[in-house]
């Protein structure tokens, strides 16, 4: 069982290997998987009621487009708004510096970003698991929850397969849309449990 994916791991290495060592495999594989997951939904979605599966949608009707603003920003608004997020963005050099001080850290998280001595644009995509998810949690939390919602409850849903709630899924993160004071862990519900913010 520990070697199961090993026979597709020596097809993609030894038949595939310009392919999948390009730093533009993981900026492709991360993007045609978002459209590959999103893309049922999104016919589901377009489907509406002819879909047997809408009955598990959960909010049936039309969602409203977001509010935008009539007046467009300052040019000091863009400004300063940029440089805020560059700058917020940039606390996370600590975060970073940890893991070049921290030995298992470098091995277990970071390495594998610096496989590239000489980096380029696309050189930034390499990153174990861990690092990704935390590189995307600091820039970008707000995407990161809405990816996790597909807006349906299905029955088969691990959320509905795991006993006692432990899992929030997506009836809990659309609850979270409609009280923002909730359900803000977008997988478990242990800490909103635990601080009492669980609806």
């Amino acid at each position: 069982m520990a070697h199961l994916l090993q026979p597709l791991w020596d097809y993609l290495l030894f038949q595939h290997f310009t392919l999948v060592s390009s730093p533009f495999f993981p900026v492709l594989l991360a993007f045609s998987s978002y459209v590959i997951f999103s893309v049922p939904f999104t016919i589901l979605d377009v489907l509406g009621e002819i879909s047997p599966l809408f009955k598990y949608k959960i909010q049936k009707e039309l969602m409203p487009t977001p509010p935008l603003p009539a007046v467009a920003p300052t040019v000091w608004e863009l400004i300063s708004g940029g440089l805020g997020v560059l700058l917020i963005f940039d606390a996370q050099y600590f975060w970073h510096l940890v893991h070049h001080k921290n030995p298992h850290l470098y091995r277990m998280v970071h390495a594998i970003h610096h496989d590239y001595i000489s980096p380029f644009s696309w050189s930034t995509q390499p990153l174990s698991a861990v690092e990704l998810m935390t590189v995307g949690f600091w820039s970008n939390i707000e995407p990161i929850l809405l990816k996790y919602h597909i807006g349906y409850d299905l029955p088969y849903s691990p959320s509905h397969l795991v006993p006692f709630g432990l899992l929030g899924g997506a009836m809990a993160h659309d609850i979270h849309h409609q009280k923002p004071s909730s359900n803000f862990a977008p997988f478990f519900s242990h800490w909103d449990r635990f601080f009492g913010t669980l609806a």
